[in-house]
């Protein structure tokens, strides 16, 4: 299958690249430790060559030696070493692990070129490289959440131009009648999806609205100027107090003086972007004070996947086409959200827009496994994390790579964090009586 195996080989590339762009600095600015939440640029350099070293040099048998020294590559292991404590450890400097890096990578090239991706793309080695890719292109994103952390001048730019919003969609919401539709995915029909997100199965899902653009900062700013954080009758009480304990008062990265930060710019806050960096709670607060919720994630992938007068999902919400810069914000190259309704040829089949890119949307669900759920081979991509104190986000960001998304795809965080890309789309109830059928 060379057209399989050229792609991977190209998907690997296009990863490495990014990497390499994002930890083209010097060494004091890869060592630094910008929060406890990020690890140093340098840790998630050499953990993206150690984790494709396992999964793609050695089938992820930890017992066969790798390119690097146990005692080294013992750094890199996630589980063992918390963000925290890793700017502490004895990591390789910089160039090691570049020069480490570029030693796994030819290697890997080499035994894809020799040996091909010729089996069952869905669990053979094509799986493994695509799973690969996404690891890279997550820590990507990881990176640049950092680098948003970070104190000092701007290192990125002001980021790639980004098309016009459309007004009058802000508040908007589109009906999503009730009825049965197919949530999750199979291998067969998407041989690349991870294993959370399978398998396929059928949900009857009661009728609901929800918005048709994210919520802008705009609309978030009213919130924070009604006195939103000074009233706990919009705020669960575990948000309340995470409210009061982390004495929070705007979205991250939001100035006093209608100004926010990003990658070191500071520059007045754009009304029509959506609004992003703010925890679940926040999203939930803002939620009810703006009389709605937070869709399911269910919900969520059924206005985005679902085509009702085809009685099919659609591969991605606009259709069967890869995602490109007329349809999504992806890839990172914009360093920010697209402002609402900057792509109308992205709209679902029941004509909500922006579902994939610009911000990541907390849902109201916990991350729990499908019903069927089996563990992939790197077994511990999901299954640690399932009951744990976890909220389900989705959509992606402007951050993701456009190769790793699908309506499918889930990413989940604790409630408290706002480093994520994170933004909100509302959802609303409906009086089953007025809601018709698909």
């Amino acid at each position: 299958m060379p057209e399989l195996t050229d792609l991977l080989a190209r998907e690997l590339t296009t990863a490495r690249d990014r990497t390499l762009l994002l930890t083209d600095h010097d060494e004091p600015e890869l060592l630094r430790q910008h929060s406890p939440l990020m690890s140093p640029l340098v840790w998630d350099l050499a953990h993206i060559g150690q984790q494709e070293d396992l999964w793609l040099l050695r089938a992820g048998d930890t017992r066969r030696a790798g390119v690097l020294p146990p005692a080294v590559e013992s750094l890199y292991d996630a589980f063992t070493h918390p963000r925290a404590v890793r700017a502490r450890l004895p990591l390789l400097p910089p160039v090691e692990a570049r020069a480490y890096c570029h030693e796994v990578r030819g290697r890997v090239l080499d035994r894809l070129g020799r040996a091909g991706a010729d089996r069952d793309p869905s669990s053979g080695p094509a799986f493994e490289v695509a799973m690969v890719v996404s690891h890279e292109q997550q820590h990507d994103e990881t990176m640049l959440q950092a680098l948003q952390l970070r104190a000092g001048p701007p290192l990125l730019g002001a980021g790639a131009p980004l098309p016009a919003g459309r007004p009058g969609l802000t508040g908007t919401t589109v009906l999503v009648p009730g009825g049965a539709f197919i949530l999750g995915v199979d291998g067969a029909d998407e041989p690349f999806s991870l294993d959370n997100e399978r398998p396929a199965h059928r949900v009857d899902v009661p009728a609901f609205r929800i918005g048709r653009v994210p919520v802008t900062n705009a609309e978030y700013a009213d919130f924070v100027a009604d006195g939103g954080y000074d009233q706990p009758r919009w705020w669960s009480a575990r948000g309340w107090q995470h409210r009061c304990d982390a004495a929070l008062t705007a979205p991250r990265c939001w100035g006093p003086d209608g100004t926010r930060t990003r990658f070191g710019l500071v520059e007045d806050l754009p009304p029509d972007e959506p609004v992003q960096h703010v925890t679940f709670f926040e999203a939930e607060a803002y939620a009810a004070w703006a009389g709605g919720r937070l869709p399911t994630e269910v919900e969520w992938e059924k206005a985005a996947a679902w085509d009702p007068v085809a009685g099919h999902r659609r591969r991605f919400p606009w259709g069967a086409a890869d995602p490109t810069a007329a349809v999504a914000n992806l890839g990172g190259s914009a360093l920010r959200p697209a402002p609402a309704g900057a792509y109308p040829a992205g709209a679902s089949a029941y004509g909500v827009e922006q579902l994939i890119g610009d911000v990541w949307e907390w849902t109201s669900s916990p991350f729990r496994p499908w019903p069927g759920f089996t563990p992939m081979r790197y077994a511990d991509y999901s299954a640690p994390f399932f009951g744990g104190d976890y909220r389900v986000l989705r959509g992606g960001s402007w951050a993701v790579g456009a190769s790793i998304l699908r309506p499918s795809f889930r990413n989940w965080d604790h409630p408290v964090r706002r480093q994520v890309f994170s933004g909100i789309r509302l959802a609303f109830d409906v009086d089953p009586g007025s809601a018709g059928t698909p």
